[in-house]
Formats: C-alpha cells, sequence, structure tokens
C-alpha cells in the first residue's frame, strides 16, 4: 500500500534530498504544496493532517509549531530539526546506536533525527561508554570540520562568494545546541568538548575524538566498536594507518559512515574518527532510513550505499 509523505520545508537542502531518494519509489507519494501556499496556515495544517508521514525541515520554532498542528493521532513525525533531540517522549532517530533503538524508531510515532556531528561522535563513543571501556564521567572533546552546505542558504551562498574562506570555526561560546544530544546519547556525565569548524567544500564531514589510556586499549577499542556495528549496511569499522584520511566531496554523497580508529604504536593513545556525509547519514539519509523502518520497509530502500 502506498503511504503518504509530506516534507515540511522541502525547498531547503535536507528536504530536497529526501525527496530525491524518495523519488520513483512506490511505496511513498508525496504530498506537495504549490510555492504561494507554502507558508499558509490553513494548507500547511490540511497537508499536517492528511499525511500519513510528516518530515520537518525547519528551524526549531517553526518544528514544535508544526507538531502542534497535528491534531490526529494517526499521522507519524520526523523531525529533522534540533527540537525534539533530547524530548522524552520522542524516539531518537539513530537506529544503530543500541540494540533497542531500531525497535523503539519502529514503535514510535515522533522520532527526533540526529544532527550530523552528533552521529558521528555518538557512534565512536556510545558503544565504548556501554562497555565500560570510556568512563560515564570522562571529560571528552571533540573536533569537527564539515562542508558548508551544512549551514544552510546563508552560509552556502557566503562560502560561494567568498572563495578564500579556508577554515571558518564556530560554537566558540562553548553552547552548540548539538553538545546535548550528544551527552545524553553517549550517557556521559558531563558534556563534552565540542569544536567543530567549516570548511571550503559543499559536502562531508570528519568528527573526531582523541582518547588517552593508561594502558593499551586500541585493539579493545576497535573490537567493540566492529562487534557493536556487525551486519550493518551503513557503519563501518577499520583500523587506521599512515596513510591520510581526506575529506573529499566527491566521495561523500553516500549514505553510508566510515569509523576509523588510529593509535599511537603502544595504543595508548587513539584518534577516533567518523567520516560522513552531513546531508546523508547526517541528514537526509537518516531521515529516509527512520521513515523506511517506521513504515515497516527494509531500511536501506533508496539510500545511497
Amino acid at each position: 500500500m502506498t503511504q503518504t509523505v509530506f516534507i515540511d520545508g522541502a525547498a531547503g537542502t535536507t528536504g530536497l534530498e529526501i525527496a530525491e531518494r524518495l523519488s520513483g519509489r512506490s511505496e511513498f507519494a508525496l504530498v506537495t504544496l504549490p510555492d504561494a501556499e507554502r507558508k499558509d496556515a490553513a494548507r500547511r495544517a490540511e497537508a499536517l493532517n492528511g499525511a500519513d508521514f510528516v518530515i520537518l525541515c525547519l528551524p526549531d520554532a517553526a518544528a514544535i509549531e508544526a507538531v502542534a498542528m497535528i491534531r490526529n493521532d494517526r499521522t507519524k513525525v520526523i523531525d529533522a530539526s534540533t527540537a525534539h533531540r533530547v524530548a522524552p517522549d520522542w524516539a531518537y532517530g539513530f537506529p544503530e546506536l543500541s540494540a533497542a533503538q531500531r525497535e523503539a524508531i519502529a514503535a514510535s510515532a515522533r522520532v527526533s533525527n540526529p544532527g550530523c556531528y552528533p552521529t558521528g561522535f555518538l557512534a565512536l563513543v556510545a558503544p565504548l561508554v556501554a562497555a565500560g571501556i570510556v568512563a560515564v564521567d570522562t571529560r571528552l572533546s571533540v573536533n569537527a570540520v564539515s562542508g558548508y552546505s551544512g549551514g544552510g542558504k546563508e552560509l552556502i551562498a557566503r562560502f560561494e562568494a567568498e572563495p578564500d574562506i579556508g577554515f571558518r570555526s564556530y560554537g566558540l561560546s562553548l553552547n552548540h545546541k548539538h553538545v546535548p544530544e550528544m551527552q545524553q546519547g553517549a550517557g556521559l556525565a558531563h558534556p563534552p568538548l565540542f569544536a567543530p569548524a567549516v570548511v571550503p567544500v559543499y559536502r562531508g564531514m570528519l568528527v573526531e575524538v582523541p582518547l588517552s589510556f593508561d594502558t593499551p586499549m586500541a585493539d579493545a577499542v576497535v573490537d567493540t566498536l566492529a562487534a557493536h556495528f556487525d551486519g550493518s549496511p551503513l557503519v563501518g569499522v577499520r583500523r587506521g594507518d599512515e596513510s591520510e584520511l581526506l575529506l573529499s566531496q566527491k566521495d561523500a554523497a553516500t549514505d553510508r559512515m566510515e569509523l576509523t580508529v588510529f593509535a599511537d604504536p603502544a595504543g595508548r593513545q587513539l584518534r577516533l574518527v567518523a567520516r560522513l556525509d552531513n546531508l546523508g547519514k547526517g541528514a537526509s539519509g537518516a531521515c529516509v532510513q527512520n521513515l523506511n523502518i517506521m513504515a515497516g520497509l527494509p531500511e536501506t530502500a533508496g539510500l545511497r550505499l
């Protein structure tokens, strides 16, 4: 049976890429509004309440408003904003986070899509915390760079207009909105120190977590991550060598994520790196993966593998 999907905020980068992944699929039919009606409250309410699934690609306040406009208990919602990522009555939409997460998403009518940076951070850290390799009271830092497409239309326009920008650090107030999501998802007692930056590539990102141990732990870290993601069609784990780790937008357009563990010869100092597409596994690909799970379909259907 074909199910209807309304993307509220379909004109943005995330919404456009979700629509591309759903294009041509017989399981879903997109509900669309003419450009002149996209901000009409009555027409939006009609679309929000008439669809089987709603995907919100909106700023936080607008996403909260859209959820309040849904007056039935039938419509299922995936929110790509930050608004509900730590809300207790929303399922967190990272199926690979734990053994129970996929089932929680399938059973929920309200799913919050993870942030791009938290997706990489949690993939690297959450399994190690669960295994006791990283203590819950560890004070972690996370360094990350992303393509500028993750910043929306204004940042895209700025990078395209100012080709001399080589590196743009931000989140310097140290209270970035992704931090609560990282802390809660990993089960940490302290918020991680998050140092994000944007570089002059359109898409793709590297998320790095450095770790230091008193005893050799490289093998245990690699084995734990490999076991956690064993059989995953979207997340791979490998032991790094001395070759380069590149961020190439040519290779970034994928809904997969690669985790690499680099270690010193003693296995005590580690650099854990997640490479993913901020628009793929970090946004639109994750939305479609969650939609597939909620609809009872193969979770990789329509994804870029």
